[in-house]
């Protein structure tokens, strides 16, 4: 039985759906995340490329970067059954979320990025569910081929 999952996430919500022939799921995740905050005053002169790599010593900027990672592991638990999974969105959280899935899960899974703008809910279903007609179609090619009479 094959489980595909997919998913339309930035850093603030997650619409996951997965379809079985058991049938179909919907799940709403959002974040707690908030948005980076602007620091008042001036901007700052750029900082060198030296600085760049350096962690912030600042506690809000260290809680911001911790929170997608809280929202990726609970992704990763609603879809731990898949074995195909479409991740779509705008940003870079979905590249963010499937080095996630890489480092935790198991290389059974195959993991499909698509570039997508805000969608509803429905159109997100109905991406999923096309997806799966497809992933259906080409897994119940026929396996006896004929040849052509001469």
């Amino acid at each position: 039985m094959q489980t595909i999952a997919g998913l339309w996430i930035d850093h603030r919500r997650a619409v996951i759906v997965t379809v079985s022939e058991n049938g179909e799921m919907k799940k709403r995740i959002t974040s707690s995340i908030e948005k980076q905050l602007r620091r008042s005053g001036r901007s700052r002169p750029r900082p060198t490329y030296e600085s760049r790599d350096a962690e912030s010593d600042n506690s809000r900027e260290r809680e911001y970067r911790g929170q997608p990672a809280d929202l990726y592991d609970e992704i990763i638990a609603c879809i731990s059954a898949a074995t195909m999974i479409l991740i779509f969105g705008s940003g870079e959280a979905k590249d963010e979320l499937r080095k996630r899935i890489e480092q935790k899960a198991d290389a059974k899974r195959t993991v499909r990025l698509k570039t997508a703008g805000q969608m509803t809910d429905e159109e997100i279903v109905a991406k999923v569910r096309r997806q799966f007609r497809a992933e259906r179609k080409s897994s119940a090619s026929p396996s006896d081929t004929t040849s052509p009479k001469t």
